[in-house]
């Protein structure tokens, strides 16, 4: 084959001509697209990286909100079970202090109804030993148990009460006050003048004797000067045992 030095400078032309064509026609927009689409990539990985930060941030707001929800709701806990347990102390406390209450009560009810059973039991023990001492008394009274009261009657009446000075000063102006003797038993003519003469000596004034006899007495006397009286017998002394039981209703 002999070389042409023509045909190599129209190939060299050739070749060039295309190089330009292809650069100028392919290469260059294929440059084109691949830098609008290495523009796209870097993009979408800018983007990317955008979201990933947006969502690391995302993420961490979450965990912190996350964290403050858990310590809000472990306070919340908390304070609800403080409360819990202050209500139930309340309740606690409210229930014993009715519970001691209720005790109080029952034990100032128990103490009432026992005192006023010992009550009934002294009053019935004070009405049972009065009519048993009435009955005694009565089937043991005579003439000498009435002599030994009107003589303890003249060995205590030395002096008269004031009750009775004023109701003397009170008739002072009659001449002669009158004096009711009961007894039991008929008294001795002795016995009268005894007791005579005592009350002139205390009184001072003229006394007018009146003598009654009454068996309910049981044994001993009973001596009115106006409105004041003076027993000295067993009746008064078993009535006023009988009053003393009734007194304590």
């Amino acid at each position: 084959m002999e070389f042409n030095l023509s045909t190599f400078f129209f190939e060299i032309i050739n070749f060039l001509v295309l190089i330009w064509i292809l650069q100028r026609l392919f290469y260059k927009p294929l440059l084109e697209v691949i830098a609008k689409r290495k523009q796209f990539i870097d993009q979408s990985l800018n983007d990317a990286k955008s979201l990933k930060q947006q969502a690391e941030q995302q993420c961490s707001l979450y965990e912190n909100r996350q964290k403050l929800w858990e310590q809000e709701k472990q306070a919340a806990i908390t304070a609800l079970h403080r409360q819990l347990e202050a209500e139930r102390k309340a309740h606690q406390e409210k229930l014993n202090a009715d519970f001691e209450q209720e005790r109080q009560r029952a034990n100032v009810l128990l103490s009432k109804q026992q005192r006023e059973l010992q009550e009934q039991s002294e009053k019935q023990a004070l009405l049972n030993g009065a009519k048993f001492a009435a009955m005694l008394l009565s089937q043991s009274a005579g003439p000498e148990l009435e002599a030994r009261l009107f003589t303890l009657l003249l060995d205590n009446l030395t002096t008269l009460p004031e009750a009775c000075r004023q109701c003397l000063t009170a008739q002072g102006n009659k001449k002669s006050v009158a004096v009711k003797i009961t007894s039991a038993y008929p008294l001795s003519a002795e016995m009268g003048q005894q007791l005579e003469q005592k009350l002139g000596a205390l009184t001072g004034n003229s006394l007018n004797f009146q003598y009654h006899q009454d068996n309910a007495l049981i044994a001993g006397l009973r001596i009115d000067i106006g409105a004041w009286v003076l027993n000295a017998n067993l009746q008064h002394e078993l009535t006023g045992f009988a009053e003393i039981a009734n007194g304590q209703d």
